[in-house]
């Protein structure tokens, strides 16, 4: 037997209400649909529950006992729906954002700060690799999740915000600072550089570059955690470092880094919205932000 709670909750306000068209109106339906499903669920138990008379509707004994039996649950799923109402207010209230570092550090400042003006509720911004990202989404600690370049989408459902292209960069110092050719993939994977931590969008997106142009990288010599680490150690004198081109624009401007041309390379990226459900994100601060990334456009914001 399939147990109708809302069949259930309609003979409680009956004998709460003294009719059936009164507990019908409790429930937001019409007298006659309130009747259908009192009169399904007398079919389900097998037994009449109410009767019936012009002048209203009483419960039967085993109506009665039918009420008394489901009193505990309906106090259940009342407790319960509130319950849900207040997480799905809290959640509307706060609006948990998970980045990748590249997009965090040069994307999603500005535009958490318009979003911050136009969209309802606060904004809460967490920054980690790419891989973690997405574990987080998929594992329900992030409402909305941003990554550059593959990651493991399964459960996930995910929107094209933005693009990217990763550049070599290197001290003037360097040797490669000098080189008016451009670097081949065999050079560029010969030599042992500067690059972030595995499970990082950007080394992932480097690593695939490289096996594509049919030459795997030698192992790294110095891998770091964060993209201003990365760029810390090649401006110091390290090993030539991979990185976003956004990420090092300014240091490329002011010329404390060079770019290191390569080609034969691909290594252009996508970012992308992550988040758990349908085609489109959540309704709300998540639908609206995403929907505010890609109205800004590729070029303009991302």
């Amino acid at each position: 037997m399939h147990l109708d709670v809302v069949s259930l909750r309609l003979l409680a306000d009956v004998a709460r209400l003294g009719s059936i068209g009164a507990a019908g109106r409790a429930a937001g339906m019409s007298q006659q649909s309130a009747s259908e499903r009192l009169r399904a669920l007398e079919r389900d138990v097998g037994a009449g529950l109410l009767a019936r008379s012009p002048r209203g509707a009483r419960l039967s004994p085993t109506g009665r006992l039918v009420v008394e039996w489901s009193t505990g649950l309906l106090e259940e799923v009342t407790a319960l729906e509130g319950a849900l109402q207040s997480l799905r207010e809290d959640r509307s209230r706060e609006l948990r954002v998970w980045a990748s570092l590249t997009i965090a550090e040069t994307v999603l400042p500005g535009l958490l700060v318009r979003a911050r003006r136009e969209l309802p509720g606060r904004l809460a911004l967490h920054t980690a690799n790419s891989d973690a990202v997405a574990a987080a989404v998929r594992d329900g600690g992030a409402d909305l999740g941003f990554v550059e370049g593959p990651v493991d989408r399964g459960g996930l459902s995910a929107r094209d915000v933005g693009e990217d292209e990763l550049v070599v960069v290197a001290s003037p110092e360097d040797p490669w600072a000098g080189r008016r050719a451009a670097l081949g993939p065999a050079t560029l994977a010969g030599r042992p550089l500067t690059v972030r931590e595995r499970g990082s969008g950007t080394r992932r997106v480097w690593e695939q570059a490289l096996l594509a142009a049919g030459t795997p990288g030698a192992p790294p010599e110095v891998e770091l955690d964060t993209t201003a680490a990365l760029l810390a150690s090649v401006a110091g004198g390290g090993p030539p470092g991979v990185v976003s081109r956004r990420a090092a624009a300014a240091a490329l401007r002011v010329g404390t880094l060079v770019e290191v041309r390569t080609t034969g390379i691909d290594t252009r990226r996508t970012f992308t919205a992550l988040w758990v459900g349908g085609a489109t994100p959540p309704a709300g601060p998540a639908h609206d932000l995403v929907a505010l990334v890609a109205a800004a456009g590729h070029s303009r914001i991302l």
